[in-house]
C-alpha cells in the first residue's frame, strides 16, 4: 500500500473531490447526450470510445490531484512527478480529443474571448506552459508552492489552463478552425520536448537533494497539511519524515522522479508525433491519388 494504510479514508480518497469528479462525468454524458439532441440535433453522437476516453481522463485527474496518487506525491518525489505528467501531459490531450467541437464552440462563444485571442498564439502557449513548469521546479519556488495551499491551488489551476492552451494547437477539437500545418505541429511537439528537458536534467543529474519538502521533516509536515486534515504535527512523532515510506534515499527518489517525468514525456510526445505524422501522410497520399485521378480523367477527355 506504499504507506497509504497509515492515513485516514478522507486523506487518501478525498470524498468531496471524488463526488465532484463523478458529477463532472455525469455532466459530460448529459452534454453529449440529451443536451446535444436538444440544442445540436444535427451533430453526430459521440462515439463510445471518446466517452470512455473522457471518463478515464477525469479519473486520472482525480487520482493525481486529490486522490491516492496526490497523497503519495506529497511523500515521494517520484510520485509527484508522475502526477505532474498525468495532470499536464496526459489528461489535457485526452479531454481535447473526447469533448466534441460544438461544446468548445458553445463554451467560447462569448465575444470577450476574442480580446484574449493573442494569448493563443503558438509561441505564447509554448513558452507559457514550459516556463511555468520549469519555474515551478526551481527548489525555492517548489517548496513555497507546496507549503502555501492557496498558492498551490492557484498555480496548479493556471498551469492546467496553460497546458490546455499548449495542447490545443496539437489537438484542435473544432473542425474548420484555423490550425498549424502538420509539419509545424510536429515541430511544435518537438520544441515542447526540448524546452521541458532542462528541468528534468536539473532533477536527474543533481548530486544533492533539491527539495526541502522531501528532505526536511518539518517542511514535509507543513506540505502534508494539503492532504491530511487537522494538525499534522503528529506525523513527525509517528514517522519522523518522508523517508519512512520509501526504501530509496531522498536523492534516489528525486532522480527517479526526473527519469519518470522524462520517460512519460517522451512516450506521450512520441505518440502524438506519430498521430500527426500519420494524419499528414494519409492526407498527402489521398491528395496525390486525387491529383492522379484528375490527370487520368483529363488525358481520357483529351484522347476523345
Amino acid at each position: 500500500m506504499l504507506g497509504l494504510q497509515y492515513f485516514s479514508f478522507q486523506a487518501v480518497w478525498s470524498p468531496m473531490f471524488l463526488f465532484a469528479t463523478i458529477a463532472l462525468i455525469i455532466g459530460y454524458l448529459y452534454v453529449v447526450g440529451p443536451w446535444r439532441e436538444r440544442h445540436f440535433p444535427m451533430e453526430s453522437p459521440v462515439a463510445l470510445g471518446k466517452k470512455l476516453l473522457f471518463i478515464t481522463a477525469a479519473l486520472l485527474y482525480y487520482l493525481a490531484y486529490e486522490g491516492p496518487l496526490s497523497l503519495l506525491g506529497h511523500i515521494m518525489f517520484s510520485f509527484h512527478m508522475t502526477n505532474m505528467a498525468l495532470l499536464y501531459l496526459i489528461v489535457p490531450p485526452m479531454v481535447l480529443a473526447s469533448v466534441p467541437g460544438y461544446v468548445w464552440k458553445f463554451a467560447f462563444s462569448a465575444s470577450f474571448w476574442r480580446k484574449l485571442k493573442f494569448l493563443m498564439h503558438p509561441i505564447v502557449t509554448l513558452i507559457l506552459f514550459n516556463m511555468m513548469f520549469s519555474v515551478y521546479h526551481i527548489p525555492v519556488v517548489h517548496d513555497y508552492v507546496m507549503t502555501n495551499f492557496v498558492i498551490h491551488r492557484l498555480y496548479y489551476l493556471v498551469m492546467l489552463i496553460a497546458a490546455f492552451m499548449m495542447w490545443w494547437h496539437v489537438i484542435t477539437p473544432i473542425k474548420g478552425m484555423e490550425q498549424m500545418s502538420h509539419v509545424k505541429r510536429m515541430a511544435y511537439i518537438f520544441a515542447n520536448g526540448v524546452l521541458l528537458t532542462p528541468a528534468c536534467a536539473l532533477i536527474i543529474f543533481s548530486s544533492d537533494p533539491l527539495y526541502a519538502v522531501y528532505n526536511d521533516p518539518q517542511v514535509w509536515v507543513n506540505a502534508m497539511g494539503y492532504c491530511v486534515p487537522g494538525d499534522t504535527s503528529f506525523l513527525i512523532k509517528k514517522f519522523e519524515g518522508p523517508q519512512f515510506f520509501s526504501s530509496f534515499t531522498t536523492l534516489e527518489d528525486q532522480q527517479a522522479g526526473g527519469i519518470i517525468m522524462k520517460l512519460i514525456q517522451e512516450v506521450t510526445y512520441g505518440v502524438l508525433l506519430a498521430m500527426v505524422f500519420r494524419e499528414w501522410f494519409t492526407r498527402e497520399h489521398k491528395q496525390e491519388a486525387i491529383d492522379e485521378q484528375l490527370l487520368q480523367d483529363a488525358l481520357a477527355i483529351k484522347q476523345k
